[in-house]
This record gives structure tokens, C-alpha cells and sequence, in this order.
């Protein structure tokens, strides 16, 4: 240890001996110089304090008003969808899930514990059930807790916004509120055991409000530990004693009062039974209430009416107390959670501020358990007006695509942080089936995909029997693939490409599916002698030089001099035999055997559009260019069309895709090329010979993706409504009716119930799809808007589609070339 200097020991044995000889007249001397001293600092000391007192209490007002505006700033307001079967323990497990938003030590003494704030906004409109999160707490965490909470809720987050809308312009706001705080010390619990649901007093105290009339209950909480359950616990020890603020001061100020007055409460309590049994219950209460994590909580409440500049005093009184009614009565609600502790009410200064800023400055301590009793979600499902969520959200499994180049998309997730998901090309080939209702986001959903695969140099053919699909894709077509397009459109005045049924491929094949298309589409109105005539009609065409086409059909039928000439060159003896007996017949009988047939071709022919572009001569497009990288959109709408007309030519351009397909099978597999096939309606276009099964079985090894959509299950027959449900592997299903819901819960289940697929929001969708050749998990995502129209876009890609495939508008022609065409039925232009 080191020596002291000599001079401080002198000092000190000087003072220290004086002291010994005179020990009051030393006190005295150096009571005199620190006195000197004093009054020689003070003038300079006093005012230093008092600058550095004054600068410590404006930083510190500063500093919390800074960390005041950081919770305000980029604050969001979470609302919550309840979901149709509330869990009750979803309240516990979620503020004990939001506990872990406790801060450090250090970081609570800097910038302080954000808070939340539970909100019950009550309108005409009814109740919505908000939390306020502080801009300070990272975005997705309080969603994602609420979400496992309450399995099935959902939640939508949208920028923080006052509780109690303001008045608008010419306009004044009425507004009653107050702050509900226990009535004994905190360390007493409230009541949390229920045999109803307590919410639904709250819930109900507000109903029957106006147009401008509102209300809004407020729990703000915020996790705490520490110092704040230290002080709760040493409160905890004098719950028994007088709380009486004079009572304790009597018992401070008399000596031995405290003592004799915890004496004389024990007395009391040892020889009054009901006063032990009640201090033994209040103390089993204080210690389960001190076990777990705890909240520091203020409960707000305010009603508010909205009235006009010009509302008369009389009018601003009654809506004063009207509003008062309606407050007290939120207030009273809360009397049923009394229990060893309860709330009181309390003045509450500047309720549109306090409503405004959410501030939480010093509040109530509350469990877990107290906290969730208080803010949750209602149990009851009979409650009125609470906004529930229509469907559960399901978070896709493990291994689900991104959208990309060998990837289509589908849409973002609807669970924790939205991600994009898309359905692999490979997987695609298992064939997609799109239910959903009109306006359901179904047509986004298939403009998206088309999209995608225009964008991959994929080849693709739409058909649309409405229209609005193909103007949404022609108006958002990248211009690289302006020179693929192959665009056939009814309302369009320029004349369409070519696709002439009777025109190139076997003849059986393209003739039994031309038939098939014409007897499924007419099945009403077709028997078995039509089939024969049509089928003898169609064979005998194709046998001749030269192309054939619908058109020529009424003239071979009708005409004596133009059969004579085709049929002379037959040689098949079935055929042959055929027009024999054809010869042989009456005109009556004749007229009788071709009328079922011909009324049906003249419709059909009659159409500018359809002649043009099924019956206007040799094809003008190669289906196989198509499927190689091309775009054939094929806007078909009924109403321009008529509805049988628009299943015809429909039809017609599947079954020359499906022919084209077929014809892969020369291909190496390795070297076709994924195509796809997009069929809106797809009930009125599967007319084809086969069974849908095989068909679809077939495309995946030629590699053709099929996408059927169509409204509801009533649309399909049982053979096709089957096909659909075993071969199209990949399931998006938008809101469906409840008896379809019900049938397609099959493919869902359990997941996802038939209540789910029936509550359905618009964009929002429930998917199975096929991972890696095998059906995963269903779940639930959102459909993503279009991208904006190109401005000029699909003016310009018609226009180089109509110089590239379409048919050259015919020139007049003189009276020598009209009558030399109408002695050659077969004109191809």
C-alpha cells in the first residue's frame, strides 16, 4: 500500500490533535470553512446546477418523445379475419408468442419498450378486431404469430390510421372517452374463467350505431419484467393491510401501529373463518397470477358521433349524451371480469389524442391468461358482425417452383411473408384444371400462364369463347413474339387465317374428327343416317385433287352435275355403293335424308367470319409451327357468334391441334417441344371421338400441357366431369357453390374442407399441384394483377399477324370471273 504524502499527514494529525484538545471547537472551525467555502462556490455552482438540471429534464423529455415518434412512425394496423372455428386458447398463445418482443436491459433504457395496442372499432358497418404495431417491430412477425394463433385467420395489413374517423369538412365530432384501471393493486388477479365467451358483453354493448356514430376500445400492452414484477411482488405482501392512503400514514407516524395492525389483521383473520378462507384464496391467486410472463396494460375506451357545422346546442347536447350512454356502457362490459381484482373508470385527458397516438406510459400488470381474457378473438360463432376469414390460408409444401423460364406462374402465398409460386413445365404436362366462378381471377390467372409461355418461346393456343382473355394477352405481348401470333378474331374487319378441317393429315383421322365435332355439337338434332351422309360426304371430298372444304359440302349434297363429276372418281366400293343409293333416291326422300344436315351447314356457313376462316380454301397456318414456338389465339365470343357456332369452331381448331399432336409420335421424345393449349369454357370444346382420359394420358408423352378452366362442375358430363378429375392431376380452384365445394374437397381434404373451397375471397385460390410427378399438399395462394397494357401494343401486333398469316382481302372480280367461279363450286377464295 502506498505512503501518503507528508503534507496530508500533517494535515490530518493537525486536525485530528486540535480535535482530540478541543473536539467542538475544531467541528466548529471546520464547520466555519466549509461554510467559506460554500458561499464562495454558490454563485457559480447554483446556477450550474440548475442549467444542468434543466438540460437533463429537457434531454430526457426529448429523447422520449423521439422514441415516441419511432413507435408512430411506419406504424401498421394488422386487421384480423376470425376464421370459422376460433380456437380459445389462440388468445394465451398469442400474447405469449408476442412476449419475445422484449427487448435487453440496455435497449429498454435507451429507446424504450414498443407496445401494442389490441383495437375493437365498433361502426354500422359492425366490429373489426385491429393490432397496432409500432413501426420499430420488423413487418410479417406480428401476422405470422396471429396466423398460429388462430389456425385458418387472416390478416391484412395496411398503413396505422386513427381509430375514430375525423371529421370531415363541414363538419364537428362529439367525443366521450375514458381509461378503465384496477381498483386494487395489481398483483390481485381479474376473473379469466369463463363459461361463455366474456367478449361478447363488449362486443354487444355498442350495437344499433348510425351512419356517424362509433366507438372503439383500446388494450394497449406491452411485455415487462424485471424491475416492474419486483415492485408487483413486494406489493403482493401488503394486500392485507390497510390501502387507505391516511390509514397509511397513521400507521407510519404511530409507533408500533403498522405491527399492532398486521397483528390485528391476523387476529382477525384467525378467528374469522370466511375472512381466512378469503385471504387464502387471494393469496393462492396472487402466486398463480406471478407465475409466467406478464404485460403492463391500459384498457381505453371512447364513443364518437359525427355532426355538422351547424348543429344547434341542442343537438350537440343530445349527441353528447347519447355518446356518453354508449361509452359507459362499453365500460360496464368490463364489470364481468371481476374477480379479486376489477376496473374502475377513470377521466381520461385528451381522449382524441390519447386515441390518435396509442401512448402507453404506466399501466396495470397483467398475466398472460388476463391479457388473452380480454384481448382475443369471440368464440362465438353467433356473434353478428364480426369480419371472419372466408378460407383458411395454407402455406405450399416443401419443393414448390419459383416462377421462371421452365416455370409457370400462378401467384404469391397468402401465409407469412408472400413469396411467388409457379407450376414446373414438367409438371405441367399432367394437365391443369381452373374452376371458378366469373370474376373469381380465373381469367388472370390463364393470362398470366399464357404469358409466361409466350415469354419462353413456348407454343401456345388459347381459345376464348368470351374474348376478354385474348385482348388481355394481345395488349401485354412482349413485341418479340409479335412475328408467332396467329390471331383468328370474330369481331375483327380483316379477314382471319385459314384453318381448313378438311385440309391436310390421314383422311380417316381428320374425317372421323370433323364428324365427331359436328354430331357431339348437334347431338340433340343427329342420328345415324346424318352421321352416314356427312362421313360419305367428307371422304368423297378428300379423294378428289385438289383442297376441299366445308363449302363444298351443300354443293355436293344438293347439286346432280357437281357430284356426277366428283363422285366418277371413287373408287372405294363402300363409297360407291353409298351414292348409288343415294342416286336412287326421290328429290323428296333426298331433300328429307340431307335437311338435318344442311339447315346445320347453312348456319354455319353462313357466318362471313366462319367462312373465312374454316371454308375459305387451303390452310394458311401449320398447327405444327404453332406447337414449335407459335401463339394461335382464337378470340371466339358467343355473343358475336351464337353459342353453337363458337363450340363448332372451337372444336374444330382443338381437333386439329389434337391431329397435329398425335403426329409427334414421329418425333424422337426427347425432341418435341412443350406446347400448350389454354381452352376457357372447355365443356363446349372436348368434342372429340376419344375418351378424355386417353386424350390426356396421350398429351403428356407428346408433351402438350393442357389448361381446362371452366365455371362449375354442372357445365361437364359425367365421362368428361371424371376425365378431368383423374387425368388433370394439377387442381386451382377459385370460390366454387357449395355442392361443388363439396365434391371437391376430395382433393383437398383434410386441409382444406368444403367450407374452405365455398369462402373463397376473389383472386384467392385453394391448389393442389403435381411436384416432381407426384400430387403434394394442397394450399391456398393470390392471384397477382396483369401488368399494366402496353399503350399501341395489340394494334401492332394484329397488324403483323394480319400480313403474315392472315388471307389477302379478294378483289372485285368481273362478270366473266363471276359466272366461270359459279360453274367451279369448289372456289377457294
Amino acid at each position: 500500500m502506498p505512503a501518503l504524502p507528508p503534507a496530508v499527514i500533517s494535515l490530518a494529525g493537525g486536525w485530528i490533535e486540535d480535535y482530540l484538545r478541543d473536539p467542538w471547537g475544531a467541528l466548529q472551525l471546520a464547520l466555519g470553512h466549509l461554510g467559506d467555502v460554500a458561499s464562495a462556490a454558490v454563485p457559480v455552482a447554483v446556477p450550474g446546477l440548475l442549467v444542468g438540471l434543466v438540460g437533463v429534464v429537457g434531454g430526457r423529455w426529448w429523447w422520449r418523445g423521439r422514441c415516441r415518434r419511432r413507435l408512430i412512425e411506419n406504424a401498421r394496423m394488422v386487421t384480423i379475419l376470425a376464421p370459422p372455428t376460433v380456437d380459445p386458447a389462440g388468445g394465451a398463445a398469442l400474447w405469449s408468442h408476442l412476449v419475445g418482443l422484449l427487448r435487453p436491459r440496455w435497449k429498454r433504457l435507451l429507446t424504450g419498450q414498443p407496445h401494442l395496442a389490441c383495437e375493437y372499432v365498433f361502426s354500422q358497418a359492425g366490429v373489426a378486431i385491429r393490432l397496432w404495431v409500432p413501426g420499430v417491430i420488423p413487418p410479417g412477425l406480428v401476422e405470422r404469430a396471429v396466423e398460429a394463433a388462430w389456425p385458418g385467420a387472416h390478416t391484412r395489413t395496411s398503413p396505422a390510421e386513427p381509430p375514430l374517423p375525423a371529421p370531415g369538412a363541414g363538419q364537428r365530432r362529439v367525443l366521450v372517452g375514458g381509461e378503465l384501471r384496477l381498483a386494487r393493486p395489481d398483483a390481485l388477479p381479474i376473473r379469466t374463467d369463463f363459461d361463455a365467451d366474456p367478449i361478447r358483453a363488449l362486443i354487444g354493448a355498442p350495437v344499433g350505431l348510425d351512419r356517424e356514430e362509433h366507438a372503439c376500445v383500446h388494450i394497449l400492452a406491452r411485455p415487462v419484467t424485471g424491475r416492474r414484477l419486483a415492485q408487483a411482488r413486494r406489493a403482493a405482501r401488503h394486500t392485507h393491510t390497510s390501502s387507505h392512503v391516511a390509514g397509511r400514514v397513521l400507521d407510519l407516524i404511530t409507533p408500533g401501529g403498522a405491527t399492532r395492525h398486521r397483528d390485528h389483521s391476523r387476529d382477525v383473520a384467525r378467528h374469522d373463518p370466511q375472512m381466512s378462507l378469503e385471504h387464502s384464496a387471494a393469496n393462492r391467486a396472487i402466486v398463480t397470477k406471478q407465475r409466467g410472463s406478464h404485460y403492463e396494460t391500459v384498457i381505453r375506451y371512447a364513443a364518437a358521433t359525427l355532426l355538422p357545422h351547424t348543429a344547434t346546442t341542442t343537438e350537440v347536447d343530445t349527441a353528447k349524451a347519447a355518446a356518453r350512454g354508449r361509452a359507459h356502457a362499453v365500460a360496464a362490459s368490463f364489470a364481468s371480469y371481476t374477480g379479486h381484482n376489477h376496473y374502475t373508470r377513470h377521466r381520461l385527458r385528451h381522449p382524441d389524442t390519447a386515441f390518435t397516438q396509442r401512448s402507453l406510459r404506466r399501466g396495470d400488470l397483467l398475466s398472460v391468461p388476463e391479457l388473452a381474457v380480454l384481448a382475443h378473438l369471440p368464440t362465438d360463432d353467433a356473434i353478428p358482425g364480426i369480419q371472419r376469414a372466408g378460407a383458411k390460408a395454407i402455406a405450399p409444401p416443401p419443393g414448390v417452383a419459383a416462377p421462371g423460364p421452365q416455370a409457370k406462374p400462378l401467384g404469391v402465398t397468402d401465409t407469412g411473408h408472400p413469396r411467388p409460386v409457379a407450376l414446373r413445365v414438367p409438371d405441367a404436362r399432367h394437365h391443369l384444371h381452373v374452376l371458378g366462378a366469373t370474376g373469381s381471377g380465373k381469367s388472370t390467372l390463364l393470362a398470366s400462364m399464357i404469358l409466361a409461355d409466350a415469354e419462353a418461346g413456348r407454343g401456345t393456343v388459347v381459345i376464348d369463347p368470351k374474348g376478354d382473355l385474348v385482348t388481355d394477352v394481345l395488349s401485354r405481348l412482349p413485341r418479340s413474339a409479335a412475328d408467332r401470333v396467329v390471331l383468328f378474331d370474330a369481331d375483327a374487319r380483316t379477314r382471319p387465317p385459314c384453318l381448313n378441317p378438311l385440309d391436310g393429315g390421314e383422311t380417316d383421322l381428320t374425317v372421323d374428327n370433323l364428324v365427331s365435332v359436328f354430331r357431339r355439337v348437334y347431338s340433340a338434332f343427329w342420328g345415324p343416317r346424318t352421321d352416314d351422309v356427312m362421313r360419305a360426304a367428307c371422304l368423297t371430298l378428300r379423294a378428289q385433287d385438289g383442297t376441299a372444304t366445308l363449302a363444298d359440302l351443300p354443293t355436293l349434297l344438293a347439286e346432280p352435275a357437281f357430284r356426277a363429276r366428283v363422285t366418277a372418281a371413287v373408287t372405294d366400293p363402300v363409297l360407291k355403293g353409298f351414292w348409288s343409293w343415294y342416286e336412287d333416291l326421290t328429290d323428296a326422300s333426298r331433300s328429307q335424308v340431307i335437311s338435318p344436315l344442311m339447315n346445320k351447314l347453312r348456319a354455319f356457313l353462313l357466318r362471313p367470319f366462319v367462312r373465312d376462316a374454316i371454308a375459305a380454301g387451303p390452310s394458311t397456318i401449320d398447327m405444327t409451327q404453332v406447337l414449335d414456338g407459335g401463339i394461335c389465339l382464337l378470340r371466339i365470343p358467343k355473343g358475336t357468334l351464337g353459342e353453337e357456332t363458337t363450340r363448332l369452331i372451337g372444336s374444330l381448331v382443338v381437333a386439329r391441334v389434337w391431329q397435329t399432336t398425335t403426329a409427334r409420335a414421329a418425333i424422337p421424345q426427347a425432341q418435341r417441344r412443350d406446347a400448350g393449349m389454354v381452352i376457357d369454357e372447355c365443356h363446349n370444346f372436348l368434342n372429340l371421338p376419344y375418351p378424355m382420359e386417353d386424350m390426356l394420358a396421350e398429351a403428356r408423352g407428346f408433351r402438350l400441357a393442357m389448361t381446362l378452366a371452366h365455371q362449375h362442375l354442372g357445365q361437364l358430363p359425367r365421362e368428361l366431369k371424371e376425365g378431368i378429375s383423374t387425368n388433370a392431376r394439377s387442381k386451382i380452384f377459385f370460390n366454387a357453390s357449395p355442392e361443388d365445394a363439396r365434391e371437391l374437397a376430395r382433393h383437398t381434404t383434410p386441409r382444406l374442407s368444403d367450407h374452405d373451397l365455398a369462402h373463397l375471397d376473389v383472386y384467392h385460390a385453394a391448389a393442389r399441384l403435381v411436384l416432381h410427378g407426384a400430387e403434394a399438399e394442397p394450399f391456398t395462394l393470390l392471384t397477382q394483377p396483369l401488368p399494366p397494357p402496353i399503350p399501341g401494343r395489340a394494334r401492332e401486333i394484329r397488324r403483323i399477324a394480319q400480313n403474315t398469316h392472315h388471307q389477302p382481302t379478294p378483289q372485285p372480280t368481273t362478270e366473266d370471273e363471276r359466272q366461270a367461279r359459279s360453274a367451279d363450286p369448289r372456289r377457294n377464295t
